[in-house]
């Protein structure tokens, strides 16, 4: 074959395996089909004569050594060998007459298609078919001597359209194969058996445990005979459904249906919470276990869960209810009665019996938000709940069952809690295994303009009115909403409390600019602390940069001059300016002017920087 440079390169094609130096891949496949039509006898090619060829797509690829000074690339493509596993049709391969070989018989017809060269075949039959299966294996070698052909004695029971043990022999069998993935290409017979045989195949396949492509073979069209040796059709397919565009496009709008139903059908536009969503999308839909979700109130853990819920049992997932509960609300006694349950008589007042409501949360969701806030012994119950499934009600010493999934919401650090002795670190260890953290919404002001479109159609759906703004009340609330100094405390509650009254007060269902600047107003008033002076928020400026946490920590001393220096900061242009406005006394005294500098360091000490703030 004669590569671009004008050289000629012999290829090897003894062991299969064919090397050439191309300038890419489309170049490399013409000079190959090529090869295989003009020059080479002996490798399994379509038609006759000298006009053979072969389809290269059968034939993994692979590139070595590329070259980017010259642009060259190293192209190997190498015949790996080809296995086929399948099972013996004991009605269909049967046959013991030399009649036998005018029928169809799915498994021998495998290995009498020419474009498909098969090394080694593992055939899989039932204790009691011994000699059909030496048979056919003795029929395969006869139309296919260059192919071994292996017996696998499988014992499926008793029942042979048992699921459960079809399924199980095949699995200990694939568990037990040495599968050589580099070296063998893998293809899975699924046209013999029986139903539950082919689907415990696919299953499998779909599942790993048979790695390699699925194959189906077919009759001559019209006839169940050969017709001359014709062995019919076959069709591989590959499980690796990113092959096929046209099945990728579609699943990448199942996704993306998927994510905007989890997003309520907000067209959020924060990059970092649509990748959030992403991955809870793929979570809540390939595992039950436990989810915890943290952020601040507000931030929608209650609404979130809800939809993952109905997003579950849409596909299947769960049959039973959602049951959702504030763990703030359980106090004393009734805590654990609440959610376990009680049996009549286990205490004063407890005159009938009670499910609880993990019991009714039985094949269903079960979310606890602020599960922070639950006692050490309901936090014991829960835990031997989660792990057994199992748990005793108030009063009972028989326990009862609850298969319930779990998703938790808090707005505390639950590290902290352990640390304090306040949360159980077991607990913490069992539900914390997906963890995802809602942002609040002064971290999401790029989506205010879409979510508030989302709570006009909340209030038309619950109130059965259609509210709009008109364009410049638009514009003078998103101003305000989407400033940084809006710290929006209650972040979507909020937001909803807001668009209510402005939708209930607006004239003509119409909000205009003087509804918007009194629930702005309204707004700034419900967010100051109830011992700032008039007009005066500095300090509520520290909620927006620190956690309540850290802010317990800070004496009131210093959070009066770390308001000052915020504000400032926020309202000045540069580091520069905001030093010169905070040094402005002391920057008379010196010689050397270094307020930037003086004021990085008193951020620094805090933790903070100019830029975030």
């Amino acid at each position: 074959m004669t590569s671009p440079d004008g050289k000629l390169y012999r290829i090897p094609c003894a062991n299969r395996v064919m090397r050439i130096w191309g300038w890419g891949l489309s170049h490399w496949q013409r000079g190959a089909k090529k090869f295989f039509r003009d020059s080479f006898d002996g490798f399994p090619c379509k038609g006759v004569g000298k006009k053979r060829e072969i389809s290269l797509e059968n034939y993994p690829k692979r590139v070595h050594g590329f070259r980017p000074d010259t642009g060259r690339i190293r192209l190997e493509i190498q015949q790996m060998k080809r296995i086929a596993i399948g099972l013996l049709g004991t009605q269909l391969d049967r046959g013991r007459t030399p009649e036998r070989w005018d029928k169809w018989r799915p498994t021998v017809t495998l290995f009498q298609h020419h474009d498909l060269l098969i090394d080694r075949f593992e055939l899989l039959h039932d204790p009691a078919s011994i000699d059909l299966a030496k048979l056919v294996a003795d029929d395969i070698r006869q139309v296919s001597p260059e192919t071994q052909v292996r017996l696998h004695a499988i014992d499926f029971g008793r029942d042979a359209w048992d699921l459960a043990n079809v399924y199980g022999a095949l699995h200990d069998w694939s568990r037990a194969y040495a599968f050589e993935r580099d070296s063998e290409d893998y293809l899975i017979h699924i046209t013999t058996g029986t139903h539950i045989a082919q689907i415990s195949l696919f299953l499998l396949n779909e599942a790993g445990f048979l790695p390699g492509r699925l194959i189906q073979t077919a009759p001559p069209r019209g006839s169940g005979r050969t017709r001359g040796f014709d062995p019919g059709r076959y069709a591989i397919i590959d499980l690796d459904l990113s092959r096929y565009d046209a099945l990728s496009s579609r699943f990448a709008r199942e996704i993306g249906e998927t994510t905007d139903f989890l997003k309520s059908g907000i067209a959020t536009r924060n990059p970092a919470f649509n990748r959030l969503i992403d991955r809870i999308e793929q979570v809540a839909l390939r595992s039950k276990a436990p989810l915890l979700l943290t952020g601040p109130t507000g931030a929608g853990k209650s609404q979130l869960a809800r939809r993952i819920y109905e997003l579950r049992h849409q596909r299947g997932g769960l049959d039973g209810d959602f049951v959702e509960v504030n763990c703030a609300t359980l106090r004393g006694d009734t805590a654990a009665s609440a959610l376990f349950g009680h049996v009549r008589g286990s205490f004063t007042g407890a005159q009938r019996d009670r499910p609880g409501l993990l019991r009714e949360a039985h094949k269903g969701l079960l979310f606890l938000d602020e599960i922070g806030e639950l006692g050490s012994d309901e936090q014991a119950m829960l835990l031997r709940a989660l792990e057994d499934k199992t748990f005793l009600p108030v009063g009972s010493d028989k326990a009862v069952k609850s298969d319930f999934q779990l998703i938790a919401g808090t707005n505390r650090d639950l590290r902290e809690e352990v640390f304090a002795g306040r949360f159980r670190e077991d607990l913490l260890a069992r539900i914390q295994l997906w963890t995802f953290g809602l942002p609040p919404l002064k971290e999401r002001r790029e989506d205010l303009a879409p979510n508030l479109d989302y709570e006009l159609r909340r209030f038309a759906e619950k109130e059965g009115r259609q509210v709009s703004f008109n364009k410049e009340a638009r514009e003078l609330f998103l101003k305000f909403a989407e400033s940084p100094d809006t710290p929006w405390h209650g972040n979507f509650r909020d937001l909803n409390a807001a668009i209510v009254r402005m939708a209930t007060l607006a004239p003509r269902s119409r909000i205009g600019v003087d509804e918007v600047r009194e629930e702005i107003e309204r707004l700034r008033e419900s967010w100051q602390r109830p011992n700032d002076g008039p007009g005066n928020d500095q300090t509520n400026l520290l909620a927006d940069v620190f956690p309540q946490s850290r802010l317990d920590e800070i004496d009131d001393f210093d959070r009066v001059q770390l308001a000052h220096v915020i504000a400032v900061c926020r309202k000045s242009k540069s580091i520069s300016d905001a030093g010169r406005e905070l040094f402005a006394a002391s920057r008379k005294k010196r010689t050397v002017m270094n307020d930037s500098d003086r004021l990085k360091k008193y951020l620094l000490k805090w933790g903070l920087e100019f830029s975030g703030l």
